[in-house]
């Protein structure tokens, strides 16, 4: 008997799984790309709003040059006399007041040429004395020259009357000619004193004068001697080199022992960094708003977070091109019109500038003055944005 093959049972489909199939990373990424977008779009607009509204509050008014240098007024001091370096009273780099010493020269020889100095001073003094006591000497001479003149004159006069009388009695018999002779002869003695007496006198102002014209050249010698004097003790104040103000010494040359000439660069004085300013070279189309007193921010190259303010001074007189050696001259040849730029001076805050030890002369700094005023107050991209809602 055959046996009926069995028929195969269909096999039944699986329960279809209650749960959706997990994403795939294309369309995940597609999800929060749609979700994304708007946020970002809505981002980009705040960002442009804010930007907008800084650059119509703030922006606009600033005007910005990275031609900007750091000076000061550096002194750099030489040698007045000749001399041989004895002392070197500052280390490189170190901090000096006004009137500290610096250098000192050996100052025997000019010790030696300010006593002979004194000495000169001393006999031209003496020599005056001697010529005032001449002059006084001259003048008694006088007064007695002129008490001698009345004495001789009254003794002409007695004389003359004298041998008047003896002449009339002479004629008469009365007395002898003898008598008469010699009342005659006293007569002309008493003529001749009187002249002599007067010729003394004129002797006596002739001497007054020379007197006179000697203390003339002696007190002139005694200037003379005076001003030696005065320039050996500068000469000798010289040996001494100086700060003429405050500030911070550099670029010594000076060496111990050498011999220096008049005129010869030994040191140099910074001025410390309060006394610091800026000059920043703006284009000619940036000064149209400036004005002194303007707020000025200043960002070093050396160090962009460690920025000081300070204040518009002054704006230099003429452009910087026509300050230099050679100035243009655009009448002749091709012209072709070249943005000028105008040196401006910037001052920086005091208080800030002593703490800001990045200062030195010489150094770049990017300029940014706030054309709105005095009073102008910089907020930034967010505090401009914050005081527009009133937050700040």
């Amino acid at each position: 008997m055959n046996a009926v093959a069995e028929k195969p049972v269909p096999s039944q489909p699986e329960a279809a799984s209650s749960t959706l199939p997990a994403a795939t990373p294309l369309a995940r990424r597609r999800q929060i790309g749609s979700l994304l977008k708007p946020a970002l779009g809505l981002i980009a607009l705040l960002g442009v709003l804010v930007g907008a509204n800084w650059w119509l509050t703030e922006g606009t008014y600033i005007e910005s040059t990275d031609n900007a240098y750091v000076q000061g007024d550096i002194a750099v001091l030489s040698s007045r006399v000749e001399g041989t370096v004895r002392t070197i009273h500052v280390a490189d780099n170190q901090r000096v007041h006004a009137g500290d010493p610096l250098i000192s020269l050996d100052p025997a020889d000019l010790t030696a040429v300010r006593d002979q100095a004194r000495g000169s001073l001393a006999e031209a003094a003496a020599a005056a004395a001697t010529g005032r006591r001449q002059i006084e000497q001259a003048r008694t001479a006088i007064d007695t020259a002129a008490a001698m003149i009345t004495q001789a004159q009254a003794e002409a006069t007695r004389a003359a009357a004298d041998a008047a009388r003896s002449g009339a009695l002479t004629g008469s018999g009365w007395t002898s000619r003898q008598a008469n002779d010699l009342a005659i002869a006293t007569s002309r003695k008493a003529d001749a004193a009187l002249v002599a007496t007067q010729a003394q006198r004129r002797s006596a102002e002739e001497a007054l004068t020379v007197a006179e014209a000697q203390l003339v050249q002696a007190e002139a010698r005694q200037r003379t001697a005076g001003a030696a004097l005065q320039l050996a003790e500068n000469n000798l104040a010289y040996t001494v080199i100086r700060a003429p103000f405050e500030g911070i010494v550099g670029n010594r040359a000076a060496q111990l022992g050498a011999r220096v000439s008049p005129g010869q660069q030994l040191i140099a004085i910074a001025p410390p960094p309060e006394s610091l300013f800026i000059v920043a070279n703006f284009k000619e189309t940036q000064l149209r708003r400036m004005q002194p007193g303007q707020p000025v921010r200043l960002i070093p190259d050396i160090n962009p977070d460690a920025a000081v303010d300070g204040h518009l001074d002054s704006v230099a007189p003429a452009t910087g091109a026509l300050f230099s050696l050679l100035p243009p001259e655009n009448a002749t040849g091709n012209f072709t019109k070249v943005v000028q730029r105008v040196p401006v001076k910037l001052v920086l805050n005091p208080e800030q500038a002593r703490a800001a030890t990045w200062l030195r002369a010489g150094l770049s700094v990017t300029a940014e003055v706030d054309t709105r005023g005095p009073g102008a107050t910089r907020r930034g991209v967010i505090g401009s944005a914050l005081a527009r809602l009133g937050l700040r």
